[in-house]
């Protein structure tokens, strides 16, 4: 098979689809590789890297559009992208299509096969592809939102751990999974005051036995979420509904019952959001402000810190990306119902129910478009 790795395109975005690594292991199961000039700089690895990796370098998104069988991305394609898609090609991205009708439209037109890293599942019920970001947005959650924070910034100019005499600032979670988890142990790592919002009981107390006080938890009810929320000097914002849109948790009325100046920081924005008042941002303009509210709100954290990002990713991706080279995306997906679940759309038809959905699309399931 013919794996392309174009150059992201998405604003702000340094991340890379294969790293050279990934590369060098195509290669050695017999596949060819073609990456696009300078795709991986911006996560630190030269055109050299994949060269001395076995793979052949092209000075266009278009050369590697048009020869590869498998497109192999971090972000969604972007409207220009998406027109050099065609029909029978394999997509593998990430997507969140859930939220982004333009996107669903162009790639059941463009007649290809898409698979999306975030709804591909494991035998434990988690998401695999997803959650290497998860973990590396999470993290990133406290430090944006202490930078939000700052004065300068609009924020309240509280700091998280605050000093002798002076209490730290009060961060809410809402979410006990990957994302909040790693959010919550951030957080109370800078000295804040963390409560973890979940409403599953088994989750909060994993997180009590594992985490044995560092943060607290609470049940996510609507009065539970609308008075810590009210308290909050910082909300993050660490729902999912796998491939679905994000519920939205907070509404615009509740802004004025919060703190003047207060941070909401949400990491469902991919999703969608699961604040009211959310929209999509950039690294080159991250924050707004609502009714007083500062809203942090990039639609590709991780990718501020891209080294890592590309790295993790890889890693996660490499043994689905090979099993996709190696035995075409139908035997691959017969042989792995979770990789099963991650296919999205196929030859013109939306395989993912939330998807359809959310967008009130009609839907095929997987298994018929194997056969398709």
């Amino acid at each position: 098979m013919l794996i392309g790795c174009p150059k992201e395109i998405k604003p702000q975005e340094f991340r890379v689809g294969l790293t050279p690594n990934a590369a060098r292991e195509a290669v050695a199961h017999g596949h060819e590789v073609v990456v696009e000039a300078n795709a991986g700089n911006g996560a630190g690895f030269s055109d050299a890297d994949y060269v001395e990796a076995g793979a052949k370098l092209v000075d266009t998104a278009a050369e590697v559009f048009a020869s590869a069988d498998m497109i192999v991305k971090v972000k969604e394609p972007q409207p220009g992208e998406r027109k050099m898609l065609r029909e029978g090609q394999l997509l593998f991205t990430y997507l969140h299509l859930a939220p982004d009708p333009e996107q669903t439209k162009d790639l059941l037109a463009s007649g290809c096969t898409a698979i999306a890293y975030e709804t591909v599942t494991d035998s434990a019920g988690g998401l695999p592809l997803l959650a290497p970001m998860s973990e590396v947005a999470g993290k990133l959650a406290p430090q944006v939102g202490a930078w939000t924070l700052q004065k300068a910034n609009g924020g309240r100019g509280v700091l998280m751990g605050g000093v002798p005499g002076v209490g730290p600032a009060n961060v809410v979670v809402i979410g006990g999974g990957v994302v909040g988890t790693h959010a919550a142990r951030v957080a109370a790592g800078m000295g804040a005051n963390v409560t973890v919002l979940d409403r599953s009981l088994a989750r909060m107390r994993y997180l009590d036995d594992v985490f044995a006080g560092q943060f607290k938890t609470s049940y996510a009810s609507a009065g539970n979420t609308a008075e810590l929320v009210m308290q909050a000097d910082m909300v993050v914002g660490a729902v999912l509904i796998p491939g679905a849109a994000a519920p939205k948790l907070v509404t615009r009325a509740q802004l004025s019952d919060m703190k003047p100046g207060a941070a909401i920081v949400d990491v469902a924005i991919d999703q969608g959001g699961c604040f009211e008042t959310s929209k999509a941002t950039t690294h080159e303009d991250p924050i707004y402000d609502v009714d007083g509210i500062m809203h942090y709100c990039v639609a590709n954290m991780p990718g501020a810190v891209a080294r890592t990002s590309t790295i993790a990713l890889g890693n996660a991706t490499m043994p689905f990306m090979l099993a996709l080279a190696d035995k075409g995306w139908r035997q691959a997906c017969e042989d792995d119902p979770h990789l099963l679940n991650g296919l999205n759309v196929h030859a013109g038809q939306l395989t993912y129910y939330a998807v359809g959905k959310a967008l009130g699309i009609d839907v095929i399931s997987p298994s018929l478009a194997l056969k398709s």
